[in-house]
């Protein structure tokens, strides 16, 4: 999947124009690539739609304008973008209450490493976390993780199959699975060369 270059971006004055229709095709594009393990984790699916629209409204909010600002936010989001042999997600730790997810996050260290993607029959294939910076302290995590799941020949071949997607948590603390839905599973398969 190709990277986002300069040139694809809306002005500051454009992107005001087309902001909500824009926004409203994002929201809309995201619900099959938003998946639930439980009540608690949340995983968004990134591609190039979901991350041109972040880079957006990241240079809306700061009012980002100047060319090298534009490239540094570029740089820091593109890698967020699936490369053809990976899906990449955002990854959510969601507990409304702000007491509970102080309490929980305390315990759930290293949850980052413990989440998994299964394709078909294929073996677990655990995710490559956070490879701009740790986000781990010891047993507190954040509540938000980049993730990456590096997928061999066999796994793509079996998602372009046909096979089932499941994606889990193993995590003491936090823990389950789910398999995703045949509308989810064929979005995700668009990341795939």
């Amino acid at each position: 999947m190709a990277k986002i270059e300069r040139s694809e971006l809306w002005s500051l004055e454009e992107y005001a124009s087309v902001r909500n229709d824009f926004r409203e095709r994002v929201i809309d594009h995201k619900k099959c690539r938003r998946i639930s393990v439980g009540p608690n984790a949340t995983f968004i699916f990134e591609d190039s739609l979901t991350i041109k629209y972040q880079v957006q409204e990241m240079l809306r909010t700061e009012r980002i304008f100047e060319p090298d600002q534009i490239k540094d936010e570029l740089e820091a989001y593109n890698p967020l973008i699936p490369d053809g042999t990976n899906f990449k997600a955002t990854f959510f730790i969601e507990y409304p209450d702000a007491e509970e997810r102080k309490i929980k996050l305390a315990r759930l260290g290293g949850i980052e490493h413990k989440i998994w993607m299964r394709i078909g029959n294929e073996e677990k294939i655990y995710a490559v976390a956070n490879e701009d910076m740790d986000r781990s302290e010891g047993k507190k995590a954040a509540a938000v993780h980049f993730l990456r799941f590096e997928l061999n020949s066999a796994a793509i071949t079996s998602a372009k199959s046909g096979a089932e997607i499941e994606i889990g948590i193993g995590h003491k603390v936090l823990s389950g699975s789910t398999i995703l839905d045949d509308h989810s599973r064929q979005s995700l398969i668009l990341d795939l060369l």
